[in-house]
């Protein structure tokens, strides 16, 4: 009777253990499927090399059959982790190319700089040592280059406009910074001054004159300063005042035949924008200095020129 019911436990100890692996095995991943089954086998085996004799006959015998429950669900959790695993390594992993390979942003590309020989600088200054040079300014449309003109006629002076020298030198072949300064322009914005004073003074080198008039220049303070440092003081500037309207009338008029591609209404108003928050600062310095002769632009172009005909007569002691 003893040996028929030790039978009967052993028997009931391995269909407890054979129940609890097959649990596990069905609940794991097909990836560790394989390597589980393995250990479900060593647990079977351990089940049936079990002796009856050993086997206590108190309910401590479900210990073993726990025990090697436990054993086989956690070597089947560490089998199975590193399997798990790898794909999210091998996925990171591949992710450190993509980024490693991502283009970065193209730095903004800035205005090439004029290297300046200081030796052949010096040389520059001295031949320009004794000229003369008014800066005429005014808003766009104001009427700077008809009385100008006028000027050159009557008193000799050399007309300079950085505007004409600027759009020449984009128009050059060649050019080095010849659509920088169409981009500028065409969004009412001021060149770069290290551009338009090399300009402008290789330009009064060229003429072999001694009087300029610089026209519309300079146009913000930068450029004031750094033109009397590096090529000549200039000896006054003559501002023409003229409304908005006024010269806003104009500058559609004659952008019926100009051509100009900064001669329409968009345009126009950064162009006014522009010089009232960067150029009216320049007139303020000069002001200050009592180095600003104002002429009202609202007469007829005749009548306005007799007013600065006046003031070049004083300064320069000159009546033609």
């Amino acid at each position: 009777m003893f040996a028929s019911a030790a039978a009967r436990t052993s028997l009931s100890r391995r269909a407890v253990a054979l129940a609890a692996t097959s649990t596990i095995t069905t609940t794991t991943t097909s990836m560790a499927s394989r390597r589980f089954l393995s250990v479900s086998n060593v647990a079977r085996q351990a089940a049936n090399n079990a002796s009856p004799k050993n086997t206590p006959k108190s309910g401590s015998n479900w210990l073993p059959i726990a025990g090697l429950t436990i054993l086989a669900a956690t070597s089947a959790y560490f089998l199975m982790s590193p399997a798990d695993a790898a794909p999210v390594t091998k996925k990171a992993e591949s992710a450190k190319p993509a980024a490693a390979a991502a283009t970065p942003a193209a730095p903004e590309k800035k205005p090439e700089a004029i290297v300046i020989d200081e030796s052949e600088q010096e040389k520059k200054r001295q031949a320009l040592a004794d000229t003369t040079v008014v800066f005429v300014l005014g808003g766009p449309g104001a009427g700077k280059g008809t009385q100008c003109a006028n000027l050159v006629r009557d008193f000799g002076f050399v007309h300079l406009s950085a505007g004409d020298l600027l759009r020449a030198e984009q128009e050059r072949p060649g050019s080095q910074y010849g659509e920088l300064i169409k981009s500028y322009i065409k969004e009412g914005k001021i060149v770069p001054h290290v551009v338009t004073i090399a300009l402008l003074e290789n330009a009064m080198l060229e003429s072999g004159q001694k009087r300029f008039l610089i026209d519309g220049f300079p146009r913000k303070m930068d450029q004031a300063l750094e033109f009397e440092r590096v090529v000549v003081p200039s000896r006054f500037t003559l501002f023409f005042e003229c409304p908005e309207e006024v010269m806003l009338q104009r500058l559609l008029k004659r952008g019926e035949t100009s051509g100009r591609s900064d001669d329409n209404i968009e345009s126009i108003r950064k162009r006014f924008r522009t010089f009232t928050e960067t150029s009216m600062p320049v007139i303020d310095h000069y002001s200050a200095l009592n180095k600003v002769h104002t002429v009202r632009c609202t007469d007829s172009p005749e009548g306005v020129y007799q007013k600065v005909k006046g003031i070049f007569n004083d300064l320069f002691h000159e009546n033609k």
